[in-house]
C-alpha cells in the first residue's frame, strides 16, 4: 500500500513502509522547457523535427501535506502528488510559461521495460528510445526498399532496421518495468521514451501534463492498478469463440462459395469477414475499397437475404469502415456540403492521399458530424445485418488541419484513434448490441483500452520477416498487453501483398496453427488476393485449417474464462512468461507467450523449420502433441507444419481437455 510520510520541510512516498521517493524543500524534482514541432505527413507517416528553446529546472519552496495530498509550490507552478491505492498521481497546476516537460526516473541496470503502445520489432525496450506518435506502421519507402532487395535476392528474415525507423500504429505513454510498477501520462501530445541509460529513465513530453505511477505485489496486480485508470474490454460475444472467420472479397457468389468450402471441409466458420461489402476500387497497390458506407447493391445482389441465412446456421457476416469517405461517392458529397469534413487552412476539405487515391476525413468534433456518422453505421451495417466489422484507420490526422472545434491538431493527433474507437462503441451499446457484435481496431492510444473491444495488429508483410511479417505480432501483441490492452488478434496469413512478397502455403499454414491459440481466429485475402495462397489453396491447406478451426472451438471454455478475467481484471489473453516467472530468460523472450495462465505458445517463425529450439520457465509442463513432460530450461523440438511447439501447465484444472487437443 502506498502512503505520504510527511517529514516538516520534505515529503516520502513509502510503498509497504518501504520509502521509495522523496523530495525536500530546496530540490529541483522537475525539468520544463519549451518547444516546436515541424510536421511534415506522407501517407500517414511523419517525419518530425523539433526547436528546443531553454530548460529549467523548478525548486520547491514549499510543501504542504494534508492525508493523502502533499503539495509542492515552485515558483511559476504547483505538483500535487496524491495516494490513491497503489498509484501516486502527479497533477501539474500552472506553468503556462512552458510547454515541454521532462521527467527522470530512476532505474536499475538489470531493469526492463515494456510497452509505449503496440511494438512490432522489439518487445523489451530496454536500450532503446521510442517516439510515441500515432503514425501508419507500415510505409511506402519500407515496402520498396525490401522488394528491390529481395529481386536481387537479398532475402534475410532476421533483418533489422534501425529501431528508430519505426513506426506504429497504437502509441500509448506508457511502460511496463520489471520491478513491477507503470508509469502513465495524460499528455495527448507526442512524448519520447529514453530507455537507454542504467541508471534511469528519462520522458520527454510535448506538453506538460499529469502523469501516474502504479504498484503491485504481482505483475497482474499492477496491470490491474493500470487498467482501472485506462478502462478494459468486455467480454465478448459467445460466437467469435466457435471456429474462424473466413475472408471473402469479390461479391455473394464468391462469399457463398468460399463459405461452402469452409463448412464442407470442416473449417468451423463462424463468420464470412467480407471488407468490400460497400464496393471495391482496383488500383496499382491491389484491390481496395471504394469507402462509400452503405452496401454495393451491384457487387454484392442479395446481400440482406444471405446475411439471414447464414445467421440461420449460426453463422455472422462481417463488414468494414474507416473514419474516410471516398470523394467520388454519394456520402463524401453529402458530408462535405453540410460542413462535416475536417479542413485545411483555405477552408476547403483536407483532402488525404492513402496509397494512390485522395480521401476526406470526417470530422469527429464537429457534433453534427460525429452524430451523422454514428447514424451511418448504425443504419447501414447494424440494422443491415452485420454482426461485425474492421474499424480500420485513425492515424492519419494531419498536424496542419482545421478542426470544427478549434483544437490544435497537433494535440489531437494522437487521440482520433481512440476517437475512433470511442464512435464505434457507442453506436453498438446504443443500438444495445454491445455482447453481439464484434468490431476490432487498428490503431490506438490512451483512451482506446476503454473504446475499442479488440485490437487486431495492421497490415503485417505476407512472409517471416522478423520486424512486418508473422513474427512481428507476437511482441505486437505482448506489448499491447503491457499497456492494458488485453484482446488482440492478427489476420491469418498477414496482408501487405507486392511483386515477389506474397503468401506461401507455408506461410499461411503457420499464421493458422498460431492463431488458433490466440482470442481470435481470422483470416485476409491481402492486398493482391490473386498473389497468396488462401484457405482454400489446395486439400492440404484445408484439412489444416479444418484441424486448427476445431482446436480453437475446442478452446471456447478456457478463451471465454481468459477473456472473462480480462474484462474484470485488464490481465490481457496473451501474456508475456515474466508475469508469472521470474527468471532473467522470461524477461527477454519475445516471440513465445502464454495464453491465459496454462498454455506456453512457442509458433515456428522460421521459413522451412521443422525444429523448434523453446525455452521453458521453471514448472511443469506437458507437449500438447506427444504427451512428453518437460521441465525448465531450452528444449529442441520436433515442428512440423501442423504440430505447432504448445505446452500445458501441468497442474492445469484444463489439463485433460487440453491434451484430448492432440486427437482432433
Amino acid at each position: 500500500m502506498l502512503t505520504l510520510k510527511s517529514g516538516g520541510n520534505s515529503v516520502s512516498v513509502m510503498l509497504d513502509g518501504k520509502e521509495i521517493y522523496s523530495v525536500k524543500k530546496g530540490d529541483k524534482p522537475l525539468l520544463f522547457g519549451v518547444g516546436k514541432n515541424t510536421y511534415k505527413m506522407s501517407h500517414g507517416s511523419f517525419k518530425i523535427s523539433e526547436v528546443s528553446g531553454p530548460r529549467k529546472l523548478e525548486i520547491v519552496e514549499e510543501i504542504a501535506v494534508s492525508g493523502d495530498e502533499a503539495t509542492l509550490r515552485m515558483p511559476h507552478g504547483t505538483a500535487v502528488l496524491s495516494v490513491s491505492g497503489n498509484r501516486l498521481n502527479v497533477k501539474l497546476d500552472g506553468f503556462e510559461s512552458y510547454n515541454r516537460l521532462f521527467i527522470k526516473i530512476p532505474a536499475k541496470p538489470d531493469e526492463h521495460v515494456y510497452g509505449t503502445g503496440e511494438i512490432f520489432s522489439e518487445f523489451d525496450l530496454r536500450g532503446k528510445k521510442v517516439n510515441c506518435w500515432v503514425a501508419e506502421h507500415i510505409n511506402a519507402l519500407q515496402v520498396t526498399k525490401k522488394l528491390v532487395k529481395q529481386t536481387f535476392g537479398f532475402k534475410n528474415s532476421t533483418h533489422k532496421q534501425k529501431f528508430s525507423n519505426y513506426e506504429t500504429y497504437y502509441a500509448q505513454p506508457t511502460f511496463l518495468s520489471s520491478r513491477k510498477y507503470y508509469f502513465h501520462s495524460f499528455t495527448t501530445a507526442r512524448s519520447e521514451f529514453d530507455f537507454t541509460q542504467p541508471q534511469y529513465h528519462f520522458i520527454k513530453i510535448d506538453s506538460v501534463s499529469d502523469f501516474c505511477f502504479g504498484f503491485g505485489g504481482t505483475f497482474e496486480e499492477v496491470i490491474e492498478e493500470l487498467t482501472a485508470v485506462l478502462g478494459r474490454q468486455p467480454e465478448l460475444p459467445d460466437w467469435v469463440y466457435d471456429g474462424q472467420i473466413i475472408a471473402s472479397q469479390g461479391g455473394t457468389d464468391e462469399m457463398m462459395k468460399h463459405f461452402e468450402t469452409a463448412e464442407q471441409s470442416g473449417l468451423c466458420p463462424n463468420g464470412m469477414w467480407i471488407q468490400d461489402w460497400e464496393g471495391r476500387r482496383v488500383t496499382a497497390v491491389g484491390k481496395q475499397l471504394f469507402w462509400n458506407w452503405e452496401w454495393d447493391k451491384e457487387l454484392y445482389p442479395d446481400l440482406d437475404k444471405k446475411i439471414k441465412e447464414l445467421n440461420e446456421k449460426g453463422v455472422k457476416v462481417l463488414g468494414y469502415c474507416n473514419p474516410f469517405l471516398a470523394v467520388e461517392k454519394p456520402l463524401y458529397q453529402y458530408a462535405s456540403e453540410h460542413g462535416y469534413c475536417v479542413k485545411d487552412r483555405e477552408g476547403k476539405d483536407y483532402l488525404v492521399t492513402i496509397t494512390t487515391f485522395p480521401a476526406a476525413m470526417v470530422d469527429f468534433t464537429n457534433p453534427e458530424a460525429y452524430d451523422w456518422i454514428k447514424k451511418i453505421i448504425k443504419e447501414n451495417m447494424i440494422d443491415f445485418g452485420l454482426s461485425g466489422w474492421m474499424a480500420d484507420f485513425g492515424e492519419y490526422l494531419p498536424t496542419d488541419c482545421v478542426l470544427y472545434s478549434g483544437e490544435d491538431p497537433e494535440q489531437v493527433h494522437n487521440t482520433w484513434p481512440a476517437r475512433w474507437a470511442k464512435i464505434n462503441r457507442e453506436v453498438v451499446e446504443e443500438a444495445g448490441k454491445l455482447g453481439e457484435i464484434l468490431f476490432y481496431t487498428r490503431a490506438g492510444f490512451s483512451d482506446t483500452p476503454r473504446n475499442s473491444v479488440m485490437m487486431w495488429n495492421g497490415d503485417n508483410h505476407v512472409d517471416f520477416s522478423i520486424d512486418f511479417g508473422l513474427p512481428s505480432v507476437i511482441p505486437a501483441m505482448l506489448s499491447l498487453t503491457c499497456c492494458g490492452f488485453g484482446l488482440s488478434h492478427s489476420d491469418i496469413g498477414g496482408y501487405t501483398t507486392f511483386f515477389n512478397l506474397k503468401r506461401s502455403e507455408e506461410l499461411y499454414m503457420r499464421w493458422c496453427e498460431m492463431n488458433a491459440f490466440t482470442v481470435l481466429m481470422r483470416g485476409h485475402e491481402g492486398l493482391n488476393p490473386d498473389l497468396n495462397a488462401q484457405f482454400d489453396a489446395s486439400e492440404n491447406v484445408l484439412a489444416h485449417g479444418a484441424k486448427f478451426g476445431k482446436i480453437h472451438k475446442a478452446l471456447k471454455p478456457y478463451l471465454k474464462e481468459a477473456v472473462k478475467i480480462n474484462a474484470e481484471k485488464g490481465t490481457g489473453v496473451v501474456r508475456p512468461l515474466f508475469f508469472y516467472y521470474d527468471e532473467p530468460q522470461a524477461y527477454t523472450v519475445a516471440y513465445e507467450y502464454l495464453l491465459g495462465r496454462d498454455i506456453l505458445v512457442a509458433p515456428v517463425i522460421k521459413a522451412k523449420a521443422s525444429k523448434k529450439e523453446v525455452y521453458l520457465p521453471d514448472d511443469e509442463w506437458i507437449h500438447l502433441w506427444t504427451g512428453k513432460e518437460y521441465g525448465g530450461g531450452s528444449h529442441t523440438v520436433d515442428a512440423p507444419i501442423g504440430k505447432i511447439p504448445v505446452f500445458i501447465r501441468k497442474q492445469s484444472s484444463f489439463k485433460d481437455e487440453f491434451l484430448k487437443l492432440a486427437e482432433i
